[in-house]
């Protein structure tokens, strides 16, 4: 007897995710094999540790940043919610992204928003919105950072990105990418999507352009940008002849462990892609040790923040 067609469909994509994680995890380890030597050469002297320590600082900053500017969604979306309120729930949500199924820190926001009485819809549509805000951001810096192509085609590159987020392309994109995410989220926790009468007669879109929450979401990739480039120089002295080309390459790594699905948290992806982007600049043992710390700095900054959002909503509670 055939198998469902909804039953193979699942199937069919947890091999495309398996095979995603199983590939970039050979690679890994395919590199880790070559330059092991080189790798455990690598010393971190008393200056390169406050490298690590403003490495940490600044990729917390930027977890603390982005919670802010997730309220800055939310009002664009016509729900205005205290900043502080948004930080903390992005803090002790994010975390929740290495779990499987990739979608429960997003599951997490979704509940707490409607808990304030925020409707389904505008939440699912908050953390799509967010979510491309933070790609054409990475894009973006990663356009300034290849400075290979050219500036011609830097600047036509630009254009598009900025144009792409623009309301009449963007709400098309918004809706199809919300009732999918709505249907991921139901299906990872067994349950019918969501819906409420009001949602479903009134469109949910961008009244206009999402200038503040882009520029917002651009701070905080500056600021994650800066915690890798904090990592490099912590192994090696940067010049600014290849400031800029490691900072793209970063931008295009964290881009694509953030839109490849499969890897939670983009593990793997991240790390596969910023290794064959760097080598070109940089001794292999250099950028595999550069990955490694980066991903424990970039864990335990989001540990920390989860922790700082659990105090912050204990002192709301005890208050």
């Amino acid at each position: 007897m055939p198998l469902p067609r909804r039953s193979f469909k699942l199937s069919a994509k947890s091999l495309l995710q398996w095979g995603v994680v199983g590939g970039a995890l050979f690679f890994l380890l395919k590199a880790f094999g070559d330059h092991w030597q080189e790798v455990a050469t690598i010393r971190i002297d008393a200056a390169g540790w406050v490298w690590v320590a403003i490495a940490l600082l600044t990729t917390l900053g930027a977890h603390l940043w982005s919670g802010w500017v997730w309220s800055w969604i939310l009002r664009e979306l016509g729900h205005p919610v205290p900043g502080r309120w948004a930080m903390q729930v992005y803090l002790v949500t994010n975390i929740a992204k290495y779990l499987p199924g990739n979608v429960w820190h997003f599951y997490g926001r979704i509940t707490a928003a409607q808990a304030r009485s925020i409707g389904v819809g505008v939440a699912i549509l908050s953390v799509v919105l967010e979510a491309l805000l933070m790609a054409a951001a990475a894009l973006m810096a990663a356009i300034v950072g290849l400075p290979r192509v050219g500036w011609l085609l830097q600047g036509l590159a630009l254009a598009i990105a900025l144009l792409a987020i623009h309301p009449r392309l963007l709400n098309p994109v918004l809706s199809r990418l919300s009732r999918s995410k709505a249907k991921g989220v139901s299906s990872s926790l067994n349950a019918p999507p969501a819906h409420s009468s009001r949602e479903t007669a009134t469109p949910l879109a961008l009244a206009r352009y999402p200038l503040k929450p882009l520029l917002g979401e651009l701070g905080f990739f500056a600021l994650r940008s800066a915690g890798f480039l904090g990592i490099v120089a912590a192994l090696h002295s940067l010049t600014l002849a290849n400031l800029l080309p490691v900072m793209g390459a970063f931008s295009i790594a964290w881009l694509l462990g953030l839109v490849i699905p499969g890897a939670p948290g983009g593990i793997g992806v991240f790390e596969a892609t910023a290794i064959a982007l760097l080598q070109p600049n940089l001794s292999p043992g250099i950028v595999l040790g550069a990955v490694a710390i980066y991903r424990l700095v970039s864990t335990a900054a989001e540990a920390l923040g989860a922790a700082i959002g659990v105090a912050i909503r204990s002192r709301r509670t005890l208050g």
